[in-house]
Order: structure tokens, then sequence, then C-alpha cells
């Protein structure tokens, strides 16, 4: 799991650097493989969750697994036309992402979602680091992932909805593995 050095396009868009463009390659290589490992992972959760919420879970992911591939769509397509190369096969996002892969197999729908709360607090942390990023080069490619920190913020509200108590607890609130996100979440047995 090592990131890969991007080389300097020989062009971009008009009104930026090509140095510029690096920077937001490389940026955008990485959120490309965070969403299709996203996309994934949501799936693989639709597919082998169990238990008294399983409909509500499997029903509620479709939507965001539709959405979350949109994104990896729009990151690529952004990533070409800043004069990159958006590498989208799974040998790639393997050996370049910094994450390991999601832990959790057939599991209560409850668990799943405490698993998928941690999911959506990395990624979500990894976007605002690249909005900040991106913010200080390009204001294009930072409403990009503006757009898509909406999204992936209100998934994980949806998610949150199922482990939030009346009064106002979240019982992933400590969890900062998927395993203890799951175990908080429900039964992973």
């Amino acid at each position: 799991m090592a990131k890969a050095t991007v080389p300097t396009p020989k062009y971009t868009v008009p009104g930026l650097s090509t140095d510029d463009a690096r920077k937001l390659i490389d940026l955008l290589r990485m959120r490309l493989h965070a969403l299709n490992d996203l996309h994934l992972t949501l799936k693989h959760v639709h597919w082998n969750v169990v238990g008294p919420h399983f409909i509500a879970v499997h029903e509620m992911l479709d939507p965001q697994v539709d959405r979350v591939r949109d994104m990896a769509d729009d990151v690529a397509e952004r990533l070409a036309a800043l004069g990159g190369v958006a590498q989208g096969t799974p040998g790639s996002l393997v050996k370049e992402r910094t994450w390991n892969d999601y832990s959790i197999g057939r599991a209560d729908a409850i668990a799943h979602l405490g698993a998928l709360d941690v999911v959506y607090t990395g990624i979500l942390e990894a976007v605002r680091e690249g909005v900040e990023v991106a913010g200080e080069i390009d204001p294009a490619t930072e409403d990009l992932l503006i757009e898509q920190l909406r999204d992936l913020e209100q998934f994980q509200w949806f998610v949150r909805a199922h482990l939030e108590s009346a009064g106002g607890t979240l019982a992933t609130a400590d969890a900062t593995t998927e395993k203890d996100g799951a175990s908080a979440g429900g039964d992973v047995s």
C-alpha cells in the first residue's frame, strides 16, 4: 500500500500551471481510488447484510452505490481534463491505497452500519483535506469535491440514523476501526 508518484502532465486546462495540475491529479487519483473502493464496499455490504433490518439497509445502499459510481466518473473525467490518467483498475487501487480492505463479512445490518460509519468518517476527512488543497489551486476542482462532500455527509447521516439513540447518542462515537464500529453497532458473529 504505497502511493505512486504522479508525473507532471504535458498540458492542462487553461489558467493552471502544469505543476498545479500535477498536485490536483495526485489528489484526484486518491479520491478516485477511495470512491471505487467505497462503491465496492457498499455493494459488499448490500450482498452480506442480514437480520431484521436487512431490507431497509439493502435498499438504502443502492442509491448510495449509484451516486458514488457517478462521483468516481466525475473525478476521473476531471483528472483526465487536467492532463492526468485516470487509473481505475483494481490493481492500481490496491497498490496505491493508504487504507485496509473492508473487514466485515456476513453480519447483522446494524453491525455493517457501524462499520460503514467509520468508513464514511475516513472518507469525509480525506475529502475535506482535498477541498482545502484544491481551494488553494482551482475553484472548479474544489467545487466538484464540495458537491461530493455534501452527498457523502448525507449518506453518513442516513447510516448514523440507524446508530443513534432517541437522546442523540451515537453508538459508534468512540469507534476508530471498522471492527470497533461493527461491535458498537451490532452482532458480527
